[in-house]
């Protein structure tokens, strides 16, 4: 078997981009892959021109091989654009092997721990009365871990881009946290991401300003090029920290499981290089007793090779879906993708047919020439950007 052809089909998919691609082989089997970098699928769609041209006649199978040559070739190794390139070629290699042997992907890495993948929500409720009802009808519904976002007033400067005072956010946002908390008690796991909107002296100061039991987690607060910013930051707080979601490689990985700076290991599968890659990362955390929260952002692909993932390893916790009864994003179109795994309530029921279990309508998601979006700026009241 050789392959013969990557075919490249970014579309959109409720709310947000989706850059979909299919490689296919002499003998007519196919595989569904995904780019996780969203906002940048032009450049993701140029690196994988190049790599089509390194892809075509090899053999599907050796996908650790391939995974070498397209990181190492070419003398510029890595980054995010390439890995993200790389991850959506790995996994529609992994769906074709397991098409061809007849059986799931994650028997491929090993075989299944779980039946069924534990799922954490999300609700974007204001800090407010709002938050408390939302967690309430998660929890009445069967949910027990909940996440939830900042403050963030909604105030927009004259040219259209929201404002966002990142000292403004975190007196509210502890404030309504505690009352989560005192409202739900120990029925839900309860955490919350900062989209890495702050410096290490206001995270510190948030996060003093919660009580001692109020987060169980707490997402990417700072940005992550620095780890040792988030070691200063880890001296002046107890709550756990849940990052990794922008990480590009193990090499990314490395200090924040190395030094114990993360809790919880947020891989995306679809942006660290695909299945080859995250399986090295987990085996990582399991030496160090961490587990993985998987990053899961965009549609049914990512889902299923996540929850493969989650299925072929023993460090688990918790994968976040953009689909509860406060969530419906429009990720999961049925339409765009007729075969998909199969989500009951809090659980993602690990696909047990051959390859990823994923199938997307090259018909259904014909469109017009590809045209980004431009991406949202957050400014301060003084025109200076912030971290968005």
């Amino acid at each position: 078997m050789k392959i013969r052809d990557l075919k490249l089909y970014p579309t959109m998919v409720g709310r947000r981009h989706q850059l979909i691609i299919k490689i296919e082989t002499d003998e007519g089997i196919h595989g569904w892959g995904e780019s996780g970098l969203s906002g940048r699928e032009l450049a993701v769609m140029g690196a994988l021109r190049h790599y089509r041209e390194l892809i075509i006649g090899r053999n599907p199978f050796d996908i650790g091989a391939i995974w070498q040559d397209l990181y190492r070739s070419q003398y510029f190794e890595g980054g995010r654009v390439l890995t993200a390139a790389i991850a959506a070629i790995d996994i529609a290699l992994h769906d074709i092997k397991g098409k061809a042997l007849g059986v799931p992907v994650h028997q491929l890495l090993g075989g299944k721990h779980r039946d069924w993948v534990p799922l954490f929500a999300t609700t974007g409720a204001p800090m407010g009365p709002k938050l408390i009802e939302d967690a309430e009808l998660l929890i009445s519904e069967g949910w027990n871990v909940i996440r939830t976002w900042m403050h963030a007033p909604g105030e927009q400067r004259e040219n259209g881009d929201p404002v966002y005072e990142p000292w403004e956010s975190i007196g509210p946002t502890a404030h309504w946290l505690n009352k989560l908390r005192e409202a739900v008690g120990d029925r839900a796991v309860l955490g919350i991401d900062y989209h890495h909107r702050l410096s290490v002296a206001e995270a510190a100061s948030f996060c003093q300003k919660l009580g001692r039991d109020t987060l169980d987690f707490l997402e990417e607060p700072i940005r992550d090029e620095t780890p040792e910013a988030y070691e200063a930051l880890r001296r002046m707080t107890h709550v756990p920290f849940a990052i990794g979601e922008e990480f590009s490689s193990k090499w990314q990985f490395l200090p924040y499981i190395e030094r114990g700076i993360t809790n919880f290991a947020r891989i995306d599968v679809c942006n660290v290089g695909g299945l080859t890659e995250a399986m090295k990362v987990a085996g990582w955390a399991e030496a160090h007793y961490i587990d993985l929260m998987p990053h899961n952002p965009l549609g049914p692909i990512c889902s299923a090779v996540t929850a493969h993932l989650a299925a072929a390893v023993p460090n688990f916790a918790w994968m976040e879906i953009r689909q509860s009864p406060t969530e419906q994003l429009g990720f999961y179109d049925e339409r765009l993708f007729p075969v998909q795994p199969v989500q009951q309530g809090p659980r993602l029921i690990v696909p047990t047919v051959p390859g990823l279990g994923v199938e997307f309508d090259e018909k259904a998601a014909e469109h017009p020439e590809f045209q980004p979006r431009a991406g949202r700026l957050l400014r301060r009241r003084d025109g200076s950007v912030t971290n968005s």
